[in-house]
């Protein structure tokens, strides 16, 4: 049995990853979640990884840190399951877009923190942050054109590209990010998903409020302030 180490789901969006390939697949698994902002969480999280960061897979005496690492061995260990795209040029094409997703686009991460539960129009968004948008816009609108006749995900059906831009998708919702179609049809096609809807449901409910991660917690931003 597979055990999957996870942050705060209102906050973690590296958690976030794993966990939808997991829920996506069907692959059975103990969820264990170790708040970030308590003294327990970071002694728990730091007798898994020396980085005391999450998300940390577990298998049997195996720990495997990192999200994109974590789908990687579920691929790997699964090889029956199609979490990469089966044509080689597409699964190449799906690993360079979700180690780019995995390395990059600092400003967006920095300036728009995942947080599901907030509703921040025009929140963060700087030139930089611009500039990370219109990347991230530019893969989505190339995956889905060069794709979209195998089905409404990047590369047709679900795959691990998906699970590593989830976490954009939230972010782009909380934060009110303008969109073409594509990108708005795309993110309506994450959003609907039922895993990520059990997620942000289950992230609505959290109580735990961590201020370095609330950096607009007492702002107030509309759409006419960009």
């Amino acid at each position: 049995m597979l055990t999957l180490y996870i942050g705060n789901k209102n906050y973690s969006s590296w958690s976030l990853r794993p966990w939808l390939v997991l829920k996506h697949f069907n692959i059975p698994f103990t969820e264990e979640l170790l708040p970030l902002n308590t003294p327990e969480g970071i002694a728990a999280r730091l007798e898994l990884s020396p980085t005391g960061k999450v998300p940390v897979l577990r298998d049997e005496t195996l720990l495997v840190p990192e999200s994109l690492a974590i789908c990687e061995y579920l691929a790997e260990h699964f090889p029956d399951l199609p979490l990469w795209p089966d044509q080689p040029n597409a699964r190449a094409h799906a690993r360079a877009i979700s180690a780019e997703m995995h390395s990059g686009f600092a400003a967006l991460r920095t300036s728009m923190p995942m947080n599901v539960k907030a509703r921040l129009p025009g929140a963060g968004l700087t030139e930089d942050v611009q500039k990370d948008i219109n990347r991230i816009i530019s893969i989505w609108v190339e995956c889905r054109l060069k794709y979209n006749q195998d089905g409404p995900w990047l590369f047709g059906n679900f795959s691990i590209a998906d699970a590593m831009y989830a976490p954009v998708v939230s972010r782009f919702l909380t934060y009110g990010v303008e969109l073409p179609e594509i990108g708005r049809s795309y993110m309506k096609t994450v959003l609907s998903h039922p895993a990520m809807q059990a997620w942000m449901d289950m992230a609505a409910v959290e109580q735990w409020f961590i201020q370095s991660a609330e950096p607009y917690a007492n702002c107030s931003f509309n759409q006419d302030e960009r």
